[in-house]
This record gives C-alpha cells, sequence and structure tokens, in this order.
C-alpha cells in the first residue's frame, strides 16, 4: 500500500498536465539517443578496468583488492552526487548538467592517464564517478518530458541498450586498443571521444518540447512551495523506491563484477584463455543486455506488468548463477553463451526505473529515481572490493611474484550471485504492481 507521505491532492503536487498525450516524436527520440550518449560514455568508464585490471595492478603495485578499491571510488562518487543530483535535475536545465559533469568526468579521464600514484588514480577515478551520477537520471528526466508514462520502460530499454554498446566498447575495443598503444595513450583517446560527444549534445540536445516550457516552469514551483525537504521525502522516504533499488543493486551484479573488473581475470587465470578471447566473452553480458533491454521494457509496457517479469528474470538468472558454478563452465562455447543468458536475463533491472517514475510525483521524478540509482551504485561499491577480498582470501598460487587466481577462488566469490539474488526475489515480491500508470 502506498506511504500516506504521498496522499496529496494531484493539484497539490503537479501542474495539470496531460502527460498520456504526448505524442512520440521524431524530435522526441533524436533528443533521448543524443542525450544517452553520456551513459554511453560513462558506461565505458565504468567498465574499462575489466579490459586494463593486469595493466593496473602493474602499474601501482597494487593487488586483487586493492584494485577493488580503485575501482570503487567511481562508484563512491556516484552514491555521494546521486542525491544533489535528483535535486538538481528537477530543478535545473537538464543539457547544462550533462555538459558540465561529461566534462568533470573527462577531467578525471585525462588525470588518470597521467598519474604514477595510487592515490593521485583514486582522485581521477572519484572525478569520472562524478559524472556517472548524472548520466542515466539525465536521460530518464529527459525521457520524462519527452514521452508518456506507458512509454517509458520502453525508453529506458533504449537507453541502457545504448549504454551497452559502452559496456562493448569497453571490452574487446579497449583490449585491442591497449595492446596497440598502452593503456596511458589509450586513456587519452578515451578522453578525446568525450570531447566530440560533448560538443554533438551541445548543439543537438533540448530540455523540453516546444511549448512545454511552462510544464516545467510549473513543476519548479510546485517543488519550491512544498520546499526541498518535503520533496526529499516524497522522494526518499518510499520504502518501495528502495526495494526497487535493492532488486536493481542484485540482479545487476554479476554484470556490473564480472563485466566491470573481475570478468577478464576470471577468463584469463581460471580458464587459461587469452586476454581477446576473454573480452569476447565478457562482452557478451553486454551484447545480452544490449538486446534484452529493449526488449523487456517494451514486454513490460505492452502486457502494462512491471512486477512479473522482475521475479521471472531474477529467478531465470538465479538458476544460470548456480549453474555456471557448479558446473564449472571451461569450453569458449559454453562460456559465451552464459556470459550471453546473464546478460539477457539481467535486463530485467530496467524495469525498476519506471516502476519508481510511475509511482512518484512527475515533479520529482529525478530524484525518486536517484533511489534506484543510489542502491545500485552503492551495491557496486560494496561489492567490487568484497568479491576482490573472497578471491585474495582463497587459496591462490603466486609464480614469479605474479597472483594467479585458480576457478575454485573465483567460484567461491561468485556465490554473492545466488545470494544476491534470493534477496532481490524477496524484494521484488514486496513490490505492489502499477500496472504502468502515473500516481498522479
Amino acid at each position: 500500500m502506498p506511504s500516506p507521505i504521498i496522499a496529496h491532492h494531484p493539484s497539490e503536487l503537479t501542474p495539470d498536465r496531460h502527460s498520456e498525450q504526448l505524442p512520440s516524436t521524431f524530435q522526441g527520440w533524436w533528443v533521448v539517443i543524443i542525450a544517452s550518449l553520456f551513459f554511453f560514455y560513462e558506461f565505458i568508464q565504468m567498465n574499462m578496468f575489466n579490459a586494463i585490471s593486469q595493466e593496473l595492478m602493474t602499474a601501482f603495485s597494487v593487488n586483487a583488492s586493492e584494485l577493488g578499491i580503485l575501482s570503487s571510488f567511481y562508484f563512491m562518487a556516484n552514491v555521494i552526487f546521486l542525491f544533489p543530483a535528483g535535486f538538481l535535475l528537477d530543478r535545473f536545465s537538464t543539457k547544462w548538467i550533462i555538459l558540465i559533469t561529461l566534462a568533470i568526468c573527462m577531467a578525471g579521464i585525462f588525470l588518470l592517464s597521467f598519474a604514477h600514484s595510487f592515490w593521485i588514480a583514486v582522485i581521477a577515478r572519484f572525478l569520472s564517478g562524478i559524472g556517472s551520477a548524472f548520466c542515466f537520471l539525465s536521460v530518464i528526466r529527459l525521457s520524462s518530458r519527452w514521452f508518456p508514462p506507458h512509454r517509458m520502460a520502453l525508453m529506458t530499454g533504449v537507453i541502457i541498450t545504448i549504454a551497452m554498446l559502452g559496456g562493448v566498447v569497453a571490452q574487446t575495443p579497449m583490449t585491442l586498443l591497449t595492446q596497440a598503444i598502452e593503456w596511458r595513450q589509450a586513456l587519452v583517446w578515451d578522453a578525446a571521444l568525450g570531447v566530440v560527444i560533448w560538443i554533438i549534445i551541445f548543439l543537438f540536445v533540448q530540455d523540453y518540447p516546444e511549448g512545454e516550457a511552462h510544464y516545467h516552469d510549473a513543476e519548479v514551483q510546485s517543488l519550491e512551495s512544498i520546499g526541498y525537504w518535503k520533496s526529499l521525502g516524497l522522494a526518499f522516504l518510499q520504502f518501495k523506491n528502495w526495494l526497487a533499488g535493492i532488486y536493481t543493486s542484485l540482479v545487476n551484479l554479476p554484470l556490473s563484477l564480472l563485466g566491470g573488473l573481475w570478468g577478464m581475470l576470471y577468463l584469463t587465470d581460471a580458464h587459461g584463455l587469452d586476454k581477446i578471447r576473454a573480452s569476447e566473452i565478457t562482452s557478451m553480458l553486454f551484447i545480452g543486455m544490449l538486446i534484452g533491454s529493449p526488449l523487456v521494457g517494451w514486454i513490460s509496457d505492452h502486457f502494462r506488468l512491471r512486477k512479473l517479469p522482475m521475479l521471472l528474470g531474477a529467478l531465470a538468472l538465479l538458476l544460470v548463477m548456480i549453474w555456471v558454478i557448479y558446473n564449472h563452465v571451461a569450453s569458449y562455447p559454453l562460456l559465451w553463451l552464459s556470459f550471453l543468458l546473464i546478460g539477457l536475463l539481467s535486463s530485467t533491472q530496467i524495469i525498476s526505473y519506471p516502476y519508481v517514475a510511475e509511482s512518484s510525483p512527475r515533479m520529482i521524478t529525478a530524484m525518486s529515481v536517484s533511489t534506484v540509482n543510489i542502491t545500485t551504485q552503492a551495491g557496486q561499491e560494496l561489492f567490487q572490493p568484497l568479491f576482490g577480498f573472497l578471491i585474495d582470501w582463497h587459496t591462490h598460487d603466486v609464480h614469479h611474484g605474479a597472483v594467479i587466481y585458480s576457478a575454485s577462488d573465483f567460484h567461491w566469490a561468485m556465490w554473492l550471485f545466488p545470494i544476491g539474488l534470493i534477496v532481490a526475489l524477496m524484494a521484488a515480491f514486496a513490490l505492489h504492481e502499477t500496472h504502468c500508470q502515473q500516481i498522479e
């Protein structure tokens, strides 16, 4: 049952906007797709450590646990800045917030390319994470202004599909680039790509459709009239928002841990694959999400169901992860297929975002959806170093000063996945079905 805190008359919360009749225009698609390049770019930064993990361990003389700590500062910044991100995006120009935070991200990448101290690298990673706090919320905010609520799951799927292309780029292409020109030079090229995306967003993104500016102004006035703390309560004191966040965080774990940091080491050390073939397999995680996200979004919107697809996706992913751990999958084709399935089934995590958006007053869309992002990024901040600690704590071998991890070391740590997915099932079961209806 909805909490009493949101039991206000609609006129108290938002202007009279017939959003169900918002047309899905070509310009709307164009704006959202161009803005999604920010998310695409941040997804490269989020997952590129997977391609350069061994190089980073050598350059900064760190072990798996310390590498996990370095990577986690990206998600620490994300969690910290997600709190002001929702507040800012609900009140100020989405386009200019994207441009400012993308610039901060590029500064972090440049700094990391020149870093020779572990703590300078930590600062650089933190700066990149600041941009990440805004990338998804900003595009969701734009989508809510350009498309009606019953299209939001599909739009979320499209946005995440574009982000998954960034995940793919962070695997084999980044591995090939670092082998060709060394990892520091690869980061300089990475930052240059950010400059190109910045220019494209500056030229083509628009905050809202023509004639809609007065709705935005009215939403801001409504927010100012109820005050910051009350609007914060409308977003952050809703238990269902945090349940949806817990679901997404835990369903996302296999993707974030195997695709973002540990998958390459798992495949090269535990299964003896070379880096290129290993990167081809980890790419399947993102290819699976790329295919699954718009498909899951369309299914959820078409049948006007949120809860049931979330439950079925988490249950199927749980079975696949247990199968991977117990069967010690070793052959290239089976590993390829397993990682593709993990990506496909992880796609149901996207449903949490439209679920929270339509369960909350429209004027605080960004702030409400930030609860899902906060929970998801906090999970990555916690579990990336925890996964590294678990494989370091388990038995391993050292050859000529280099740590070589076995399949059993990784499978020990991978029990985080089924445990997390059981909790995700419990969280999804506790949610009520919205049938794609905006509470307003």
